[in-house]
């Protein structure tokens, strides 16, 4: 083949395309939050704060927050029309939603002891409410005024503490709290109870120092002192009141 020919023979064919790479769209790398659902979002919204507010307390900004997430500072307030309205979000999912309807109930079942029932309330209590989040924003909500702390405590008071102290009466054929109402220093003495018990969570997640592996039988044991040593003080409160 003369060398002509093949030169003609070599411009027939088509010449090969470029290889078109497609655009960068960024979809790879833009943070998925952005087309998420307005309910994924608030609730991402939510369970992030309670992470962020436990660890930095109330004074921790919502900017920041919003970094974490990694959306706008604005679209919180799409959510949440001020940081109040977001603490009080977080007050109900964190705190409200773990108090058992059961516990009220349980204080006042007569069929059991109770020591029975004080020991099975503060079992289920320390295994629902020993947990990062619960104990560390319940202590930085007690250092701000946002009333979370007083508005749980009202609870425990009204659902736990009252009601054990007329039981206590009860069990010891005093003069029930509707003819004698309960006196500060008989619930102070509940108050003993449950403080002792919450303090093992303050040392575990606010002072980050070693607690007791056996937590029930420390709840045990706490509610047996205190019951020996409520039979006696008790008669000796009312008589002196």
């Amino acid at each position: 083949m003369r060398f002509s020919d093949e030169m003609a023979r070599k411009a027939q064919k088509p010449a090969k395309r470029p290889v078109r790479r497609r655009p960068e769209t960024g979809s790879k790398t833009a943070p998925k939050r952005r087309n998420m659902r307005a309910a994924d979002r608030e609730r991402a919204i939510v369970d992030e704060a309670i992470r962020f507010f436990a660890e930095h307390g109330f004074e921790g900004q919502t900017r920041e927050l919003a970094k974490r997430l990694g959306i706008t500072h604005s679209a919180i307030y799409r959510h949440f029309p001020s940081k109040e309205a977001l603490i009080e979000r977080v007050y109900q999912e964190v705190y409200l939603s773990r108090w058992s309807p059961d516990w009220g109930p349980m204080i006042q079942d007569r069929s059991l002891s109770l020591e029975a029932r004080l020991t099975r309330f503060y079992l289920d209590y320390v295994e629902r409410v020993f947990e990062y989040n619960w104990v560390r924003i319940f202590v930085f909500s007690g250092m701000k005024s946002f009333g979370i702390t007083g508005r749980y405590l009202d609870i425990v008071r009204r659902e736990i503490i009252e009601p054990a102290a007329a039981e206590l009466r009860h069990d010891l054929k005093l003069p029930d709290a509707k003819s004698r109402p309960l006196s500060e220093r008989e619930t102070e003495l509940f108050w003993g109870l449950h403080g002792r018990i919450f303090y093992l969570a303050i040392r575990k997640f606010i002072y980050e120092t070693p607690i007791p592996p056996d937590l029930d039988a420390i709840v045990r044991d706490a509610v047996q002192t205190f019951m020996d040593g409520a039979k006696t003080t008790m008669p000796k409160l009312l008589m002196s009141g």
